[in-house]
């Protein structure tokens, strides 16, 4: 993933945070294709493994071996800056427009599973972990266990060792303060969702930059 050093994230609790926010990431690997082959696919991620799991009839798994080269990017909320946010634009008018988003890449080895013992602690994990917020969680056990038991014929499970983390915010780090004060003016009069997310990130490393942490 390129990154200038100035949108470098390092700080892995956050970066950890942010895939346990997102929830779901692309598994990417090269296979047999001639193109790299992608699923999007809800995740966890503990210490340096990822757990998931693919439908069967998903070609995707035949690609996944023992040990596959693999790549996981799971992104933030993401919005397009308008150059008429720049306090620069009065200045000078040298602008441009530009996409700000935050992102990880988790590059490791990939190994599916068929094993049905293996296949239940995955779906169990990922639904505890999904369902945790709601008033009244659904459980696995909550359906008929043959019900059950025929959906876990149905998927293959991917477990991914982590080897490497790699994650960038791209927030107009690179701009001068008036300049980030008027994209984060920008983003918040949108009203959309991500927009407002990354107008929050942005005005929370700008308060930081003030108290200098």
């Amino acid at each position: 993933m390129y990154t200038p050093p100035f949108n470098l994230a390092e700080d892995e609790e956050e970066l950890r945070a942010l895939v346990a926010d997102v929830r779901a990431g692309w598994l990417v690997t090269n296979g047999h294709a001639a193109a790299p082959s992608a699923t999007y696919l809800p995740v966890i991620w503990r210490d340096d493994t990822v757990i998931a799991h693919v439908a069967k009839a998903n070609p995707h798994w035949r690609e996944i071996g023992s040990e596959t080269p693999a790549l996981l990017i799971v992104t933030g909320p993401d919005a397009y800056v308008s150059p008429t946010w720049y306090a620069a634009k009065a200045e000078h008018g040298k602008v441009v427009p530009t996409w700000n988003y935050s992102a990880v890449h988790l590059t490791g080895m990939a190994r599916a599973h068929h094993d049905p013992e293996w296949l239940r602690m995955a779906v169990e994990e990922l639904t505890n972990e999904h369902e945790q917020r709601r008033p009244a969680p659904w459980h696995v056990t909550d359906a008929p266990s043959a019900y059950i038991e025929g959906q876990l014929r149905g998927i293959v499970g991917v477990e991914l060792t982590v080897s490497k983390v790699e994650g960038k915010a791209k927030l107009s780090q690179n701009r001068s303060r008036a300049d980030r004060e008027g994209v984060v003016t920008g983003l918040r009069q949108s009203g959309r969702p991500d927009e407002l997310s990354v107008a929050d990130q942005m005005a929370s490393a700008l308060e930081e930059d003030v108290l200098g942490l």
